[in-house]
């Protein structure tokens, strides 16, 4: 059974997240999230950039997406249709105003915890396969926007072992730009969320 590293193992720092926003994406896929002591393995990404339309910081700097503007490294969480907090990571150079979401991931630690946050989860493939779910599940709220992704309660870990092949796809769940391949997911992996790629 996977544990969860000692607080003092070192995460992935402001250097890793401050490159493209699409390498970014992609790399996350295979690294391991942990939120105050459940996580596991990211399983699926996507990317939004500044000059994206699907992008919140296409409207420009806002009380909302100031954040999105600010340092690499950091949370940007917001509330979708008024229901759930989604999980961002900030990337590219302070001002860029390009964030990762975080769709999906693998439980691989504290999955009691997980399974009494999302009591409606009819397996455990439905625990974490979507970005609301997926929240829900590790306890990450609207509390945590702006927080450091290399400071407790967050760990952002590099792969246990050898990552995982990466497949792309569009983007799900908008409206905009949705052409873009933008969407980055583990091959095989029954932990994405639906619909899978193919």
């Amino acid at each position: 059974m996977p544990n969860i590293p000692a607080k003092g193992t070192a995460g992935l720092g402001a250097d890793f997240f401050s490159r493209s926003v699409h390498d970014v994406a992609r790399d996350l896929v295979g690294c391991r999230l942990f939120y105050d002591g459940v996580g596991g393995t990211i399983v699926e990404t996507e990317a939004y950039e500044r000059e994206d339309p699907a992008s919140h910081s296409f409207v420009g700097l806002t009380e909302r997406t100031k954040v999105m503007f600010g340092p690499p490294g950091h949370a940007y969480v917001y509330l979708s249709y008024g229901i759930h907090s989604l999980l961002n990571f900030v990337c590219e150079p302070e001002g860029d105003a390009a964030a990762v979401l975080i769709r999906a991931l693998e439980p691989t630690v504290g999955i009691d915890r997980i399974r009494s946050r999302r009591p409606a989860a009819r397996t455990d493939l439905d625990l974490c396969s979507g970005p609301g779910k997926l929240t829900e599940a590790l306890g990450v709220t609207l509390a945590d926007n702006a927080s450091r992704l290399d400071r407790l309660p967050f760990q952002v870990l590099g792969p246990d072992g050898t990552p995982p092949e990466v497949v792309t796809s569009p983007r799900i769940g908008i409206t905009k730009a949705v052409e873009k391949p933008w969407r980055f997911s583990a091959a095989g992996n029954r932990f994405v969320s639906r619909p899978r790629p193919s």
